[in-house]
């Protein structure tokens, strides 16, 4: 049995209550920072990263509360642990030993990692052996956000105001809370392999009139990923599908699973694809229909720039292999680096992966690589068994989510945006977390066995 799905217990003389006020407020605290964090800009000042992280250590807080008034230490582990942990230590090493450019740039990552970190965590330790009505009200939380979301950012751009909320004015183009198109694309990205796989999950349970309005609020989500402009979304809401079309088109957990979510799937596409031929005033679609024609347009220009930022990180990487630049520093090392002529501030390099090996160097790498080994051995075992139940759907579209992301990282920093970092974190969290029936078998199993002492 893989790690993931083993359930630690210390102290397992349980008491009756099996659901204490600390863990249930504990979820409520982590979905609510997790609405929270985008609607806030994508929470990238300090007040709201700083809320986003109050809340989570409140929520880890009540959940040793409810541990205690459970009267059982409940300890998930996760393999991913390790290498997040490396990761950490080697950044505090980096910070103590002044091995950084930018002092004050580590410092405020290594909070936000450790924010995230503990996200991660907790997603593990309060889902684990969360009811299945817990998973429903995860997963209407989702679809209903990612719809809401999705509408007041397409009526925004209908509106064509460059103001967020009509009040806090903005350099560029916009979309939704997010001040760059992109970065709601790849919150969205996220979101709906969630949504989409929590309507399958519910198909044969809820009315068809709900079902109807579910996967509306999924395809308003899709239109406006297309709307966003987002090419890099694009492309990794085409991987999602092709992920999708892999596992059940031929590995085939369950034939009537993969039927259903072939009829939801593109339900959603058809649906979206309208919707977003409805709002496109022209120039949104001509922007994506670019990824077919990069020669001759700006874009090829634009890739070019980027490619640039890559090879000049990878300078930094070989000027300093093992320590890397500092964790956070990139922008304040580029400038010596830069091979392109220009005015910009560069303060990403467009690749969250080698922007973390120029940062981090060999060792931080090394920790990224194996956490990403470990979630993809982890997210997607034992497809049959996961399929069969409904927190299983729930888990399979944070895993597709997760996959969109990691692709839409090659060309672009989402993962430095708070709010984008913390729903991957919690994703990640659900996707790698121990299934409802495992874990109370377990438990029921420590039971038995402590009685019977």
């Amino acid at each position: 049995m893989w790690p993931a799905d083993a359930v630690m217990y210390g102290e397992v003389h349980a008491k009756a209550n099996r659901n204490p006020t600390g863990i249930s407020v504990a979820r409520v605290l982590v979905v609510a920072a997790l609405i929270g964090a985008p609607l806030a800009i994508g929470a990238v000042d300090p007040w709201a990263w700083t809320s986003v992280g109050l809340l989570a250590y409140l929520a880890l807080f009540l959940w040793a509360l409810g541990s205690v008034q459970q009267g059982a230490l409940r300890f998930v582990w996760s393999p991913l642990y390790i290498p997040i942990i490396v990761f950490l230590l080697w950044g505090l090493v980096q910070y103590w030993g002044r091995l950084t450019l930018d002092r004050s740039a580590t410092r405020e990552s290594l909070v936000l990692l450790a924010v995230d970190g503990t996200l991660f965590f907790l997603t593990a330790q309060l889902f684990a052996t969360a009811g299945k009505q817990t998973w429903r009200c995860l997963g209407l939380a989702v679809v209903a956000f990612a719809g809401l979301l999705a509408l007041f950012s397409i009526l925004q751009f209908a509106s064509g105001t460059h103001r967020i909320y009509g009040r806090i004015d903005t350099p560029a183009y916009l979309f939704g809370p997010y001040v760059n198109p992109d970065h709601y694309a790849g919150l969205m990205e996220m979101l709906i392999p969630v949504a989409a796989l929590y309507i399958v999950g519910q198909r044969k349970r809820l009315p068809y009139a709900t079902l109807a309005l579910l996967l509306f609020a999924a395809a308003v989500a899709l239109a406006s990923l297309l709307l966003s402009g987002s090419r890099g979304g694009l492309i990794a809401l085409s991987v999602e599908v092709a992920i999708l079309s892999v596992i059940f088109g031929f590995s085939s957990p369950r034939k009537t699973e993969g039927a259903r979510l072939a009829m939801v799937v593109a339900t959603t596409l058809l649906a979206g694809a309208l919707l977003f031929a409805w709002e496109d005033p022209g120039w949104v679609l001509n922007r994506l229909s670019l990824l077919a024609h990069v020669k001759g347009h700006a874009w090829a220009d634009e890739m070019a720039t980027r490619r640039s930022f890559a090879k000049d990180s990878l300078r930094m990487l070989l000027r300093h292999p093992v320590s890397g630049v500092g964790l956070g520093s990139f922008k304040t090392a580029y400038p010596s680096y830069q091979s392109y002529p220009g005015d910009w501030w560069v303060s990403h390099a467009h690749n969250d992966y080698v922007e973390a090996a120029a940062e981090t160097g060999i060792i931080g790498m090394a920790a990224v690589l194996t956490a990403l080994a470990l979630f993809f051995r982890t997210a997607f075992a034992g497809l049959a068994r996961r399929v069969g139940t409904e927190d299983g759907w729930i888990r399979l579209g944070a895993a597709i989510g997760c996959c969109g992301l990691l692709v839409h990282s090659f060309f672009d920093f989402n993962l430095h945006i708070p709010a984008n970092a913390a729903w991957f974190a919690v994703l990640a969290g659900l996707a790698t977390t121990a299934d409802f029936a495992g874990a109370k078998k377990n438990f029921r199993d420590q039971e038995q066995h402590h009685a019977a002492i």
